[in-house]
């Protein structure tokens, strides 16, 4: 297949989440199929996927309507004979879906949230919506189903895969913990997130105050600005405040949640496919997760992790205290923790659905 992909490669701050979708094309190059990326030409991934056979074609998808990408587009897609035409941002679909127009290639776009699309919403309809639409890639069941509820017709042209992991990239060593006043023998809780109110922080720290007396349990908050109020006042109330660690922004954040015992994941609505869940279990971690759709997909209560009722402290807390007091429940979610990115969601099947669902929209 001949394929035009609309994406970004991101900067030197995005390489863990970019890194699952861009090897998605290294793996596609690598089976033969001819790609090219209307993206950055100077991003982090671009040596990776040029030593690969990956042609780069620089453009910035920035603006909805771009005259200038949609003329580029047209001219690689009748040059390089493309088959399918892939957009993954919002303003790389609006773009495409015009740079498509009275040609005969396939388009497919991408959906990674639930919710934002609606049939009573007219920006949709440079999206997903548009009848030129011939595919959209979903990157969960959840998010399929909320798809599929706004299409007016053939609603088998949503399909969900994975962005899969693969071990392999989180095979690194744990940081070191005492940068953060820390270290691997005390029992460390880390967060991942920022001051968005839907991640559920408050509920973290609420948490904290029910196990506060397990005098060696840490709590590492990773993210930016986590150190802004309400949750300032929070980390000062919680009865813990000096196991309490804000490391800001990190480039390393699977190698610090590899040096913890677990991970909480506390969003209060849904979201795509936490991609910090599937990095905690890549790197051998348990989660505690709320139940929301996207993490009931890939958390198997009491096997790699917990499942606990969304904004609920208490319940956060008594499965700290469980995990805490039984190291052996803790070894037994450790060992099955990457099993469901070693199957279910691995990178080898994501690029193995890619090429089959691609492939059948090429035989309507």
């Amino acid at each position: 297949m001949n394929i035009l992909i609309f994406t970004s490669t991101g900067d030197i701050s995005t390489f863990n989440s970019q890194r699952p979708e861009l090897e998605i094309y290294v793996s596609l190059a690598k089976n033969g199929h001819k790609l090219v990326l209307m993206a950055q030409d100077n991003g982090i991934y671009c040596k990776r996927l040029i030593e690969h056979g990956v042609e780069i074609v620089h453009a910035l998808h920035s603006k909805k309507i771009d005259l200038k990408n949609i003329i580029l587009a047209k001219k690689i897609i009748k040059e390089k004979k493309i088959d399918i035409l892939y957009a993954t941002s919002s303003r790389g679909i609006s773009n495409a879906i015009f740079a498509s127009l009275f040609t005969d290639v396939k388009l497919v776009t991408y959906r990674g949230t639930t919710g934002g699309l609606y049939r009573y919403d007219p920006s949709a309809y440079l999206n997903a919506l548009n009848p030129r639409v011939d595919g959209v890639v979903c990157v969960s069941e959840s998010v399929e189903r909320h798809v599929k509820k706004q299409l007016f017709s053939n609603t088998q042209k949503a399909v969900t895969i994975y962005k899969g992991h693969d071990v392999e990239w989180y095979d690194q060593a744990p940081a070191n913990l005492g940068e953060f006043k820390t270290d691997k023998n005390n029992f460390n809780v880390a967060f991942v997130g920022n001051v968005r109110p839907h991640k559920g922080l408050i509920y973290v720290l609420e948490a904290m105050k029910y196990v506060s007396d397990l005098q060696n349990l840490h709590l590492l908050l990773i993210g930016d600005k986590i150190s802004q109020e309400p949750h300032a006042s929070s980390i000062k109330n919680s009865g813990m405040s000096e196991r309490i660690h804000i490391t800001g922004y990190r480039s390393d954040v699977p190698s610090i949640i590899s040096a913890c015992d677990i991970l909480i994941h506390a969003s209060t609505r849904k979201e795509g496919l936490p991609r910090v869940i599937l990095e905690s279990l890549a790197s051998g971690t348990p989660v505690i997760a709320s139940a929301n759709e996207s993490s009931l997909e890939i958390i198997e209560d009491s096997v790699n992790g917990f499942i606990v009722p969304i904004k609920d402290a208490k319940a956060i807390a008594q499965k700290i205290r469980e995990l805490y007091d039984s190291p052996q429940t803790l070894q037994n979610l450790k060992e099955h923790a990457k099993d469901v990115i070693k199957n279910k969601m691995s990178h080898e099947n994501t690029v193995k659905k890619y090429i089959e669902y691609f492939e059948s929209l090429l035989k309507k």
